[in-house]
């Protein structure tokens, strides 16, 4: 069966990104200031045998972005996982899946430009003052509002820069570090315990999840049949070679004191054999990463407000598209003023929870919007991605997922219930009020 219609404020939009604009913002949208932090976090659970859990989260990623690409390749609404499980089980659980992408990547760039604004007050201290720092944050989010403003075209290739300035230092770090390495340090210690290794992949998820935010400019998204599949596997490719090289260099150069440093980790492990020099390149990367994250962040997350508009979830002005240069700019405008509030109550360690849990339950309704879609063999722009035993792979996902989520604490699924029951609950009052 076709995939319905686009609405008409989707018909607005222009069809600007390829595989490598795609390609680009899913690695930038994947490779943010987590990898700064985690290798170390891991290190200190596992120890040296911390690159099993990046085979696993590679693993499990694997699986969850072929589902992506299986709905991807069939729903092609500006909207991402939101619009394929829309498609696949109605309002409802689209809302929902919808509510649960904004609030992790509202709450995650909150974060994340916090991070930024505390990173550049320690290197400028007039920037660390409550007005000085209140100021840095509004000029970073004016300028990436108004750069995705003035066209997706350009939104795009702003993330393709900032993919490639961002992974410099990494690169760097991984070159150098790597003449660098102790044997000793990487010894196999044996296989870790179960609850420590589930513990550590559903905090490292963490650093790969990213597909979700960069799917969402779907309607923008140049023969998205072809490009979505493609570019989501050459991300997944770039990002976790990148990982498991990161953490080797990394316990390699540092050993069993790799899980002492925290954010500062990959910093201390460049000050061993780069010096002064290594230490500021990859604190500078730090900030840097994390801005390149938000210009991703800003060119597709708006676009679930927009998409929120287009159904009528919210008032249909917040899917008014430029009549310039064609995007969503009340959208974009809307989802940067929260964020500049939110960016004055919300600490990054906070997010990690409701993130973490939040993006597992959306790719466990994307794994089963795929396997419906596939049933009813709805179909948009090209011919879907299709290969023999496709319903095996989001079915051994939501196997995974739920392995994964086993070891959570229940504050953190008491955080996650919370937010579906305020979703529902605004879902009623907004059907009542149509109603009537």
């Amino acid at each position: 069966m076709p995939e319905p219609p686009p609405p008409k404020e989707d018909a607005g939009l222009i069809r600007a990104i390829g595989i490598p604009g795609l390609t680009a913002n899913i690695v930038n949208s994947t490779v943010g200031a987590g990898i700064f932090a985690l290798p170390a976090l891991v290190a200190a659970q596992l120890g040296a045998a911390s690159p099993l859990a990046y085979i696993i989260c590679a693993f499990a990623m694997c699986l969850f972005v072929t589902s992506f690409a299986m709905a991807g390749s069939r729903v092609s609404l500006t909207g991402g996982l939101y619009a394929y499980v829309e498609v696949a089980f109605g309002r409802y659980v689209g809302f929902l899946a919808g509510v649960l992408y904004f609030l992790t990547a509202i709450l995650a760039i909150s974060g994340i430009v916090t991070l930024i604004a505390a990173s550049v007050g320690r290197l400028i201290p007039i920037l660390g003052t409550p007005i000085g720092r209140a100021l840095l944050i509004f000029c970073i989010l004016l300028l990436l509002v108004a750069i995705n403003i003035r066209g997706v075209g350009i939104g795009a290739r702003t993330v393709e820069t900032m993919t490639l300035i961002k992974l410099a230092p990494l690169i760097i770090f991984i070159v150098a570090g790597i003449f660098f390495l102790r044997p000793e340090a990487l010894a196999w210690p044996g296989w870790p315990r179960g609850d420590a290794l589930g513990r550590s992949v559903l905090q490292l998820l963490f650093a790969f999840v990213g597909v979700e935010v960069a799917l969402v400019p779907s309607g923008e998204v140049k023969a998205p049949a072809r490009t979505v599949p493609r570019a989501i596997f050459i991300a997944l490719g770039i990002t976790t070679l990148l990982y498991i090289m990161i953490q080797l260099v990394a316990l390699g150069v540092l050993g069993g004191e790799l899980g002492k440093y925290g954010e500062t980790a990959l910093a201390e492990a460049a000050g061993r054999f780069l010096g002064n020099v290594g230490r500021t390149l990859l604190l500078a990367g730090l900030a840097i990463s994390s801005f390149g994250w938000t210009t991703s962040d800003i060119l597709s997350s708006p676009r679930i407000i927009f998409a929120f508009g287009r159904d009528g979830f919210i008032p249909k002005w917040f899917a008014h598209v430029h009549p310039r240069f064609h995007t969503p700019d009340v959208a974009i405008v809307t989802y940067a003023a929260i964020a500049f509030v939110l960016c004055f109550s919300s600490t990054f360690q906070k997010l990690a929870i409701l993130s973490n849990m939040a993006v597992l339950l959306l790719y466990i309704l994307c794994c089963l919007a795929a396997l419906e879609l596939n049933r009813r063999d709805v179909r948009g722009d090209g011919v879907p991605f299709k290969f023999r035993g496709q319903s095996i792979v989001p079915i051994v996902a939501i196997i995974l997922i739920i392995w994964v989520l086993a070891h959570a604490t229940r504050e953190e699924f008491e955080i996650t219930a919370a937010c579906l029951a305020a979703a529902t609950l605004l879902f009623l009052i907004r059907k009542f009020a149509r109603a009537r």
